[in-house]
């Protein structure tokens, strides 16, 4: 099952409406509360224990009234009276006891849980495939793992206790009530009509209002998520406003969505305090009259009373637990629609590592769309031997990336084949390929840290020494000293402190640190100056000698000095050869390079 839109309801793969509360979809939800706890067993039983222990000492008090009012009081047994009085003390220890342990065990078990299912989303989110990613808003996605795991917090720690427990003592206050006197017990149950209707009402309308505000919740994350990370385009392009005015309208749907909450509780809430009042007059009324007609003792009536407030206490408390557990339902379903989704890109089972590679690539009649969309590559076919360096040219959308991205197997083709050094991809786990294979994407993406750590991420057993020699061979050892820390300069958040020149040089250490045997380059070198430019292209014609590289470049320089060209257009390979070559024929290459070498100019 998945999810529409917001203000839609649940709906399976062919749209048709399902209901929130079917039993696939409740099963699914205590399968997975209850995986969660498996860990947990032996303090799970001990919290089951104590709450059991703590109904019990909580339903004595009234029933033990009635024996010190009916026989002790009236008929003037001291002594008996003082055992009642004794034993009600000795209840309330056991019950504060019970109440303590069970309240300690359930938030113990409870915050586990929560941390448990945060690091298990977290290990399946990074299992997901590359375009996972690329359909999802990223605030969307850390919605899951934030506001909708938090969600679930007082569910788990003190919803399901309140839920069990008041459930207990509603159908145990029941049973007692019908044990005092079953006439007076049927005159109470008159209310509980009203209240299943609005109880059914409210539950329906309710359901819906709360995944509506998880929904608009997630929204209101990724928008924040969304402009905070693009701030500086935001400001370069004065578009303050009309971004505030944006979130306005997502706040006011969230806003929206909540006050329809608020309506509900505040006609449910109410009227359930107004059946309470209306049971309340129904046993005094007709309890009273019992109690004149000789039929019922004092007492009776005294623990009658005690226990119907046990009896509607727990509903007004589930009632109100009502509004938690559909907020953590609604959360739940989203958290379960992330951990239902599988990796497009999965290894199979009889999969191997791929052993140390040379480097020969080859694309055999390879067919690729993304997801069930049209086709990107159309039957390409392209043989690369070890050590050779590519550059992919062509016009936006001509398939570049995709080959890389093939290539690192992001994603399968649909059909055809690439094979490295004779070995299917999807033969060798994507590990043992990917620790072989170094890319270096256009944005040079750092994480928050020093220039030490980013330069490690791909190799942390590297010495200090292979780390500077990485930054020396490609021109960043030099700027990396004049930083206030050298190599433990924190570079902040997307390594905000360092220019663009500066962060792609840092992903290019990364990288080679790394000695992978295939270097793909996704336009590594349009973000950084002539000047670095030149400096990456020295470092490279050593660096990627004997290595294979894909290169995917729009500057003059690093197309001219690759082994061999290849240009793309409308997911195809129109031609293929080296510089000389290709500017000879007068064909599409020569085209583009024209195209380069005026705006060069």
């Amino acid at each position: 099952m998945r999810i529409h839109q917001p203000g839609s309801h649940l709906t399976d793969r062919r749209g048709a409406e399902v209901d929130d509360w079917s039993w696939p979809r409740t099963a699914r939800r205590l399968a997975v509360l209850w995986q969660l706890t498996r860990p947990y067993r032996r303090r799970t039983s001990f919290a089951i224990v104590a709450l059991l222990a703590g109904v019990a000492t909580a339903l004595a008090p009234p029933y033990l009234a009635k024996i010190a009012i009916d026989d002790g009081i009236r008929g003037e047994n001291l002594r008996l009276l003082g055992w009642v009085v004794a034993a009600l003390l000795v209840a309330g220890l056991l019950n504060w006891g019970a109440t303590a342990a069970q309240t300690y065990l359930t938030g113990w078990v409870g915050e586990r849980i929560l941390t448990d299912l945060r690091q298990g989303l977290f290990r399946h989110l990074q299992r997901l495939s590359l375009g996972y990613f690329e359909r999802n808003r990223a605030g969307a996605i850390i919605s899951r793992l934030t506001n909708d795991v938090e969600a679930l917090d007082r569910l788990v720690t003190e919803g399901v206790q309140s839920l069990v427990q008041n459930t207990l003592t509603l159908f145990g206050s029941a049973i007692i009530l019908f044990f005092l006197d079953w006439r007076l017990a049927l005159a109470t149950l008159t209310v509980f009509p009203l209240m299943s209707l609005a109880t059914a009402v409210f539950r329906r309308r309710s359901s819906r209002a709360y995944r509506r505000v998880r929904e608009r919740l997630g929204m209101v994350t990724a928008t924040l998520a969304e402009d905070i990370a693009g701030m500086r385009v935001v400001q370069s392009f004065t578009r303050e406003r009309q971004n505030a005015e944006r979130f306005r309208g997502v706040n006011d749907d969230y806003r929206e969505a909540n006050r329809e909450t608020v309506v509900l509780n505040g006609l449910y809430f109410p009227f359930v305090d107004f059946l309470s009042s209306s049971a309340s007059a129904i046993v005094l009324g007709f309890g009273g009259y019992l109690v004149f007609d000789g039929s019922m003792t004092i007492g009776t009536l005294f623990a009658f009373i005690g226990y119907l407030s046990n009896f509607f206490d727990p509903i007004q408390q589930l009632s109100q637990l009502y509004n938690t557990f559909l907020a953590a339902i609604a959360a739940l379903d989203k958290i379960i629609d992330v951990m239902d989704e599988e990796p497009e890109v999965r290894d199979r089972p009889d999969a191997g590592r791929l052993p140390a590679i040379e480097g020969h690539v080859r694309f055999d009649d390879v067919v690729f769309g993304y997801g069930s969309g049209p086709e990107v590559l159309h039957g390409v076919g392209l043989d690369v031997p070890a050590g050779t360096t590519v550059a992919l040219v062509g016009h936006t959308g001509a398939g570049k990336s995709t080959i890389a991205k093939l290539l690192a197997r992001f994603y399968d083709p649909r059909s055809g084949a690439i094979t490295i050094d004779g070995h299917d991809l999807r033969d060798v786990t994507q590990e043992s390929l990917r620790r072989q294979l170094g890319i270096v994407p256009q944005e040079g993406f750092l994480f928050a840290g020093t220039v030490r750590e980013n330069i490690l991420f791909g190799r942390p057993s590297a010495s200090p020494e292979e780390v500077a020699s990485a930054a020396r061979a490609v021109g960043a050892h030099e700027f990396i000293l004049e930083l206030e820390d050298g190599y433990e300069t924190d570079v902040a958040e997307r390594g905000s402190r360092l220019s663009l020149g500066q962060r792609q040089l840092v992903a290019f250490a990364r990288a080679l640190l790394a000695d992978p045997r295939i270097l793909v380059l996704d336009e590594a070198t349009s973000s950084v100056d002539i000047g670095t430019e030149g400096r990456i292209d020295a470092a490279l014609r050593i660096l990627l000698a004997g290595r294979t590289a894909f290169i995917i470049a729009h500057r003059l320089s690093t197309i001219r000095n690759a082994d061999l060209i290849v240009v793309l257009e409308g997911g195809r390979i129109v031609e293929q050869g080296r510089h000389d070559e290709l500017v000879a024929l007068e064909g599409r290459y020569r085209a583009l390079y024209g195209d380069w070498a005026a705006a060069a100019a």
